[in-house]
């Protein structure tokens, strides 16, 4: 298990259509290719035998390590310091700016010598279709060529390779001010060979992708208190998407465990509508109305596929290119991160009912004046359907937001996101003058509210909760004030805030709920969840206590990792588990930040 580095111990570099992370060791423990839910090339992440890695970093068994990413851009400088010397590898993948799927996706490495003399290490052991299928060396004096079914993987190197079995290695030594490098290049079999490496090539590709993020990022309209942690954010959102339809990915790997050595191992390689609807709010905020357009347009194209046919207008997930197969197995043959199997690839959560998406589905078109403009008659129609359809099904017992396993219940979540949807269909018909069957959306709507106020509120508690059979806490009420469902200082609303604050508060840390008060249909537990840590600083600024909002934002920056990223939960001990990194929890920050700034702002009469 030494193998195992923390799961926070990694950056993130990607070219809009794939990930890879890169340790704070110099190695690419986690890559798929050609896309994000592909079957992986490096998961040593998953299995330290069996997945394969790229590791590249200095020799000297005594050097310590540092990263960052280079100033505005996700570009990942990985720095060892040595009695000898202190040496850089320098990460990154060009960005396809076409927006066309494409089978060729490259990562660069580059090394440095920065003082004194630097022994580097190269060890590259691909395996390919999540280390299940064989792969033959095809080495020269160019470089090498791993060659796999349907796919070959070119390794490139300013210094000689030579052959370790079916693997490649190579050193080099560099001096203060010499540079080298390693191109990673994958394509389908028989795709055309990269051209020679060089120096120059390499340090002229570093400063494009460079000016590519820098440059992106300078349309961010953010000017509040928290610019590194908003912008990294937004770059990880940006990296997590899917550039040729606009997807927004949950997070860039799978089977990362929410408890070590448990079973709750899930595959985020896809794409949520509920993550997706929320990220275009927080992406229309910063001023990214591109991003935020293309996923409208992705949510436009689900909804059409569906049109005309019967069951529910919407499935809870997608791939990225909005298969909606995502039949879930498990790799039996990987032993999971520290032992925590099994791990899991595709999403049987995809075939759950979840009635709340259609809430947020609504709620981003609503809040998105800039997308709402653009919207057609035709996408007018099918989004009136979808509203028709709902009023006569939103009363049912669902898995819910959390996707429990435990059997369907009747979530209040899932009823506060059908009112959600209701009152803003019915807004944007009145905006836009668009007929519609309003009486009955806004019967549905009004009966929502009351079953809510009187079934979803535990007089025990004070508080409203999760599901209309118990008392149970759940933290995604506290979307609640956000929505307009209640005032932000209402008594009801600030009895729960209270309440929860009892009951799933740890030292500001926000639990989603009680699984031993509520079950899931899984065993073990789970550490806190860093999107509902979030929405308390949200729900907190918006009901006026700001030292606290305050407090509980800038104690939750201290669990991102090094460079400034977060997985899905923190643990008891305040390591990072769960999926890395998440979207969910970036686009919550970002959320919180901007609603903190104008509560602060408006307090100091800005």
């Amino acid at each position: 298990m030494d193998h195992y580095p923390p799961i926070a111990e990694h950056g993130l570099v990607g070219d809009l259509q794939t990930a890879a992370l890169v340790s704070s060791k110099g190695v690419v423990d986690w890559f798929a290719a050609p896309r994000f839910d592909s079957p992986s090339i490096f998961a040593a992440l998953l299995d330290h035998d069996r997945g394969g890695y790229f590791q590249l970093a200095p020799e000297h068994p005594e050097a310590s390590c540092k990263q960052l990413y280079y100033p505005d851009t996700a570009i990942l400088v990985t720095r060892f310091m040595s009695p000898d010397g202190v040496g850089e590898v320098i990460d990154f993948m060009p960005p396809d700016q076409t927006r066309t799927p494409t089978d060729r996706h490259t990562l660069v490495r580059v090394v440095r010598a920065v003082r004194g003399t630097v022994d580097f290490a190269l060890d590259c052991r691909p395996r390919f279709d999540y280390g299940r299928a064989e792969h033959q060396l095809e080495l020269d004096g160019a470089g090498a060529v791993f060659r796999a079914p349907g796919i070959d993987a070119h390794l490139q190197a300013t210094f000689p390779l030579e052959r370790d079995g079916q693997d490649a290695r190579g050193k080099v030594t560099l001096k203060a001010g010499e540079t080298g490098g390693a191109v990673f290049t994958v394509c389908a079999s028989g795709g055309e060979a990269p051209a020679p490496l060089s120096v120059e090539e390499v340090t002229a590709q570093f400063w494009q992708v460079a000016g590519f993020w820098q440059n992106w990022l300078r349309q961010s309209r953010y000017r509040g208190r928290w610019p590194e942690q908003v912008h990294r954010s937004v770059i990880t959102l940006k990296l997590l998407t899917y550039a040729p339809t606009g997807a927004l990915v949950a997070a860039a790997t799978m089977g990362l465990p929410e408890q070590v050595g448990g079973e709750r191992n899930w595959d985020y390689r896809f794409t949520w509508v509920r993550d997706g609807a929320l990220s275009v709010r927080a992406m229309l905020d910063l001023g990214f109305v591109e991003e935020a357009t293309a996923f409208v347009h992705w949510l436009g194209d689900r909804l059409r596929e569906r049109e005309g046919r019967d069951g529910e207008p919407l499935q809870t997930m997608y791939r990225v290119d909005g298969d909606p197969d995502l039949a879930e197995e498990t790799l039996d043959h990987f032993e999971g991160y520290r032992g925590s199997a099994p791990v899991r690839i595709g999403n049987g959560a995809a075939d759950q009912l979840q009635l709340d998406i259609y809430g947020e589905v609504l709620y981003a078109l609503s809040q998105g004046y800039e997308i709402a403009q653009q919207a057609s008659y035709p996408g007018w129609k099918r989004l009136a359907q979808t509203l028709d359809w709902l009023a006569g099904a939103w009363d049912r017992p669902d898995e819910g937001i959390w996707e429990t396993r435990g059997g369907r219940k009747d979530f209040t979540y899932s009823r506060l996101m059908s009112w959600v949807a209701f009152d803003h269909g019915l807004q944007l018909a009145e905006r836009f003058r668009r007929p519609a069957d309003v009486e009955r959306w806004r019967e549905a709507r009004d009966a929502v509210f009351e079953q809510i106020t009187e079934r979803g509120w535990s007089e025990k508690e004070r508080s409203f909760v999760q599901h209309y059979d118990g008392d149970v806490l759940d933290a995604s009420l506290l979307l609640m004030p956000r929505v307009g469902f209640v005032a932000p200082k209402d008594p009801a609303w600030l009895s729960t805030l209270d309440a929860m604050d009892r009951k799933l508060v740890s030292d500001s840390l926000v639990y989603r709920y009680d699984p031993a008060a509520s079950p899931d249909g899984l065993r073990g537990s789970e550490g806190t969840f860093s999107l509902c840590t979030f929405l308390y600083v949200d729900a907190l600024a918006r009901a006026g206590r700001l030292p606290l909002a305050r407090y509980t934002f800038e104690k939750m920056q201290t669990y991102a990792n090094h460079v400034g990223l977060f997985a899905e939960e923190v643990g008891p001990s305040g390591e990072q588990l769960g999926n890395f990194p998440q979207a969910f929890t970036h686009l919550s920050l970002i959320m919180a930040a901007i609603t903190l700034d104008r509560a602060l702002d408006g307090e100091q009469g800005r």
